[in-house]
């Protein structure tokens, strides 16, 4: 069993971290945590693939150090794989949820509209899924 929870950097994706370090274990289930990254259209038209590998590689690794220092943050108690994934954020959840038996995550990311309920990534998610979806509201 997989539990997948997607990080973004944000207090509701340690909210959703803490939480799923609860409740993989007690089903025995692996705690996989996800990042994902790709190029902003600010920056020009979408990549067909990949930029100069070592734009990629410099921005791949500070994505898996901005997982790292999340799931320090969470605390969550036990082992996490941590997955850097290239992609739009939603796709690369999708993804994620056809190995996983629950895919977890915050309420919304880091770059939200204050007063939303849920982000465009978690919404997406949440119509799209290959396995039940939680989405994880504050800490509490």
């Amino acid at each position: 069993m997989t539990t997948a929870v997607g990080v973004g950097c944000s207090a509701e994706s340690v909210a959703a971290l803490k939480w799923t370090g609860t409740y993989a274990p007690a089903l025995g289930a692996t705690l996989r945590a996800s990042i994902a990254w790709h190029y902003p259209a600010a920056v020009g038209p979408a990549q067909a693939g990949m930029g100069p590998q070592g734009i990629s590689d410099e921005v791949r690794q500070n994505m898996a150090g901005a997982l790292a220092q999340t799931v320090t943050a969470a605390d969550p108690g036990v082992d996490v794989d941590q997955v850097v994934g290239h992609g739009h954020p939603a796709r690369v959840l999708l993804e994620a949820s056809k190995e996983a038996d629950l895919l977890v995550l915050g309420s919304r990311g880091h770059w939200s509209f204050t007063g939303m309920m849920a982000g465009s990534v978690s919404i997406h998610c949440v119509t799209h899924p290959h396995c039940p979806v939680l989405v994880a509201r504050g800490d509490e």
